[in-house]
């Protein structure tokens, strides 16, 4: 069983030079080398960082205007979320609410088929007599 100590804070982070952590670490830099490699991103960094240094101001406005634009976009997001929550129903009120409409849909259906009924009776009768009532 794990102790409740290691169970909630973990496993301490292996140091790099550690020896005990020194092959597994090397293995994992090795593969995320070769995974940026096969999918290019070494380059894509290399390239972005190029630009980077050489306009500097030009990328840090690049950089900063995407930070704000996600910010205002996240407190437009919040805003609308909060307007929109002032009417908020449980799940039981929900339910109860759509069971309510489907039976007064299923009451209003039965109604008019009564209805229709009893006028189908009407007409049945007048074709049974033909138009003449007995006396």
């Amino acid at each position: 069983l794990m102790s409740w100590k290691k169970m909630f804070v973990g496993e301490k982070m292996p140091d790099k030079n550690d020896p005990k952590y020194h092959d597994r670490y090397e293995k994992e830099v090795a593969a995320g080398r070769e995974f940026a490699r096969m999918t290019k991103i070494d380059k894509v960094a290399a390239r972005v960082q190029r630009f980077a240094n050489r306009h500097t101001k030009l990328f840090l406005g690049i950089i900063f205007t995407f930070i704000f634009l996600c910010f205002g976009f996240n407190i437009y997001r919040i805003s609308h979320v909060w307007n929109q929550s002032k009417d908020s129903k449980s799940a039981i009120e929900r339910q109860e609410e759509l069971v309510r409409n489907r039976h007064q849909r299923l009451s209003n259906s039965v109604s008019g088929i009564v209805e229709d009924d009893k006028e189908y009776q009407m007409i049945n009768q007048n074709n049974n007599d033909n138009g003449h009532k007995k006396d």
